[in-house]
């Protein structure tokens, strides 16, 4: 079906639709792309501060019809508009309903795992990719593991994943944490996004969320919690059923896990105990008091932080002989946002552009970076200066 857009940017006025709205501007003056969002003046003040020639459509996150006929005009939506359990729930039924291709920056897996439980069976017969979390939430994770897999070129037992970066935090992501709050039990299963049936005994013994402070030799660091380790790990371990369902297996019992990645010993153990502490506070009545001293939505680090900032994961593989292999993925620019915003960009103009997209042209459902683009967003993001080494 012919579309008038490959592609739209939803909630292009907010911090990171913004800095999506100037990557597209700046890298891709042939695409055929519109911004969108509630609130037409706020968008024509984006469109006139970056000379933006694409067109405007607005459409309120609350009217379905609105938003039907919005997405109908694209092939792919990509969308930054979060809280994504608040905002994001009608959007990406009108999606799939209009049988467009959905991207998206959530970390908020129970939301995801409502959505499907919801829409994946009708996602699979329209060959609707929905894709979450495009962005550091949870994509050098789950493609980076697909990376460290492939190059291993044998049937994989584990991987092992040390993440370290530097950057700052918008009002928006602050604003989500805050929102989701203390999940119930059922939610934090280590497999919440895995189809039924997809994990076996030995998988659920060696994965349950745990903490290890130690020294990593192959990444020359000492490890700890890992900031975002709970929302990645769901992700990998769906791309890894997925990929055993479709027989393009990891390998036999695999495991993933994700630590954070310190310099000292010392520093593992302040980040680890603070991070403890963030979430014991985010799940009382406490954080009320704390949230009205972080950033509000719509605010975010300087372009300095944003220029400066870097992340880096070392990811070890240990194939079902025993050889080891390391390798990285690295990235200049703030993670959560500058390098974010290319990741969110490249995988929504991977469905857009490629012609070589895993499972074929109608293949759909909620899939994953690494199950729904696979090698093309890999080739896409090398381009954008993502390094891909194996050490």
């Amino acid at each position: 079906m012919q579309r008038k857009y490959q592609l739209l940017v939803y909630g292009a006025s907010g911090f990171t639709g913004r800095l999506c709205a100037k990557y597209l501007h700046e890298n891709y003056p042939d695409l055929s792309w519109a911004i969108g969002g509630r609130n037409k003046k706020k968008l024509e003040q984006l469109k006139n501060e970056m000379n933006l020639t694409c067109n405007i459509l607005v459409a309120d996150a609350e009217n379905y019809e609105d938003l039907a006929n919005m997405v109908k005009e694209t092939k792919v939506l990509l969308t930054t508009a979060g809280p994504y359990a608040k905002y994001g729930s009608l959007l990406l039924k009108a999606c799939i309903s209009e049988r467009t291709h959905y991207t998206d920056i959530t970390g908020e897996n129970h939301w995801v795992k409502k959505q499907m439980d919801l829409y994946n069976e009708e996602a699979i017969s329209k060959g609707v990719r929905v894709i979450p979390s495009c962005g550091y939430d949870s994509l050098p994770s789950d493609i980076g593991t697909f990376f460290a897999v492939n190059q291993m070129n044998k049937p994989v037992k584990k991987v092992e994943v040390f993440h370290s970066a530097s950057g700052g935090a918008s009002g928006g992501t602050i604003e989500s944490i805050f929102l989701m709050g203390k999940l119930p039990k059922e939610m934090r299963d280590p497999f919440l996004l895995n189809p039924q049936e997809s994990v076996s005994d030995f998988q659920r013994k060696k994965s349950a969320d745990s903490l290890s402070i130690k020294w990593i030799e192959e990444a020359q660091k000492w490890s700890g919690l890992g900031l975002f380790s709970v929302a990645n790990t769901r992700v990998v371990r769906r791309s890894a059923a997925l990929m055993e369902m479709n027989q393009k297996s990891y390998g036999n019992n695999f495991v993933f896990k994700e630590y954070g990645a310190y310099a000292s010993k010392n520093s593992a153990r302040i980040a680890s105990i603070g991070l403890i502490l963030g979430f014991l506070i985010i799940s009382s009545p406490l954080k009320w008091l704390v949230r009205r001293f972080l950033p509000k939505p719509g605010e975010g680090p300087s372009v300095e932080v944003q220029n400066n900032g870097w992340f880096k994961g070392v990811f070890v593989a240990e194939a079902e002989d025993g050889e080891k292999q390391v390798s990285i993925i690295y990235g200049d620019g703030d993670p959560g946002y500058k390098s974010t915003s290319k990741m969110l960009c490249e995988s929504a103009l991977t469905i857009a552009l490629s012609d070589n997209l895993p499972g074929g042209e109608n293949f759909g459902g909620f899939l994953t970076p690494a199950t729904g683009l696979g090698i093309p967003l890999i080739e896409r993001l090398k381009k954008a200066d993502i390094k891909f080494e194996v050490v």
